[in-house]
């Protein structure tokens, strides 16, 4: 997480992430015409981008992805709830690399089937954290359900990514490997000791994990915190608020640690 700090005084990084977040930008806008969720979400292919800048350009990729998408929601309308966007399309971008630089020290082009199994469950975690601290954010405003929003974002990250992100690094990641673009090229900022990496990924697997679980038992009514009760009961935003806060809380810590 020192990293996406850090890599601000390193031009060729800030370059990086330029054309990360025009990339996704780019092939976000197109598909504003094919909502999900007519004003917040809609089908994104574009969604394997900020997965594969994230091997390719760590943070950078990351700032890429949350300007990237800032960018797209120009086109959609903006409002309160893109700040959460804007932090969840953050982690999507600095999980897969932060993640994956704790399980294993090879390169993100998966072979063997414990390979693949450890892609494909960065992938998961990264779509799930993003789906997480959005559908927190947006029904604690009280825009949309967690349990419609949060699974929604899920789905559309992981298929994509996991679909699309594998072929693409097989095509670029030799590429730019062999140019030293890669952020592990570029930047000479130590990594935190592998136990307390190895700490932070499982707090935020964690947090991810617990957070949806708590979020779409809250959101469907099957959870019910007893202080915040309302009779009706409204949009649940204050239960899903209060209820998720600490989970998201935990995955911020474990980020912090990465």
């Amino acid at each position: 997480m020192r990293g996406a700090v850090v890599m601000w005084r390193n031009t060729r990084l800030v370059v990086l992430t330029a054309v990360s977040a025009s990339l996704y930008a780019a092939l976000l806008i197109p598909f504003k015409v094919l909502p999900l969720i007519p004003g917040v979400t809609e089908l994104r292919p574009a969604n394997a981008v900020p997965v594969v800048c994230s091997f390719l350009f760590g943070p950078a990729g990351a700032w890429g992805a949350a300007i990237g998408n800032l960018i797209g929601d120009f086109f959609g309308g903006i409002g309160p709830g893109d700040l959460f966007g804007f932090g969840g399309n953050f982690l999507y971008g600095l999980l897969p690399y932060a993640a994956w630089r704790v399980i294993s020290d090879g390169d993100p082009l998966p072979r063997s089937v414990r390979q693949w199994v450890a892609f494909v469950a960065v992938v998961a975690l990264s779509a799930a954290a993003c789906g997480l601290f959005i559908a927190w954010g947006l029904n604690g405003l009280g825009f949309v359900p967690f349990a419609l929003l949060g699974n929604i974002i899920f789905i559309n990250n992981f298929v994509m990514a996991a679909v699309l992100s594998p072929l693409l690094l097989r095509a670029i990641y030799p590429r730019v490997k062999q140019a030293g673009l890669r952020y592990d090229d570029l930047t000479s900022v130590p990594p935190r000791r592998r136990a307390v990496r190895s700490l932070g990924l499982a707090a935020v697997v964690a947090g991810t994990v617990g957070g949806f679980a708590v979020g779409n038992l809250l959101s469907t009514g099957h959870l019910e915190l007893a202080a915040l009760a309302t009779n009706p009961p409204g949009t649940r935003a204050a239960q899903v608020g209060v209820g998720v806060a600490p989970f998201v809380l935990l995955v911020l810590i474990g980020v912090s640690l990465l």
